[in-house]
């Protein structure tokens, strides 16, 4: 997905998908993380996208006075 389509889904979204979207995000973060240790990993910018995109839900969640 490119980046101005990411944002705009976390803007519509409501309180509990933005919840869930956070913990699919920071599940991926966690098994990126555990293939660096086990396998080697290809795409090391997918850490970086994997961060933006949380600290964009974050974002969201704090703007709109849930967290």
């Amino acid at each position: 997905m490119k980046e101005r389509d990411i944002k705009k889904e976390i803007q519509s979204m409501g309180e509990k998908d933005l919840l869930i979207k956070l913990d699919s995000l920071r599940r991926d973060l966690f098994t990126l993380r555990l293939n660096t240790t086990t396998a080697h990993v290809k795409d090391y910018s997918q850490f970086d996208k994997a961060r933006k995109n949380i600290a964009r839900v974050l974002t969201s969640l704090r703007r709109k006075g849930i967290k």
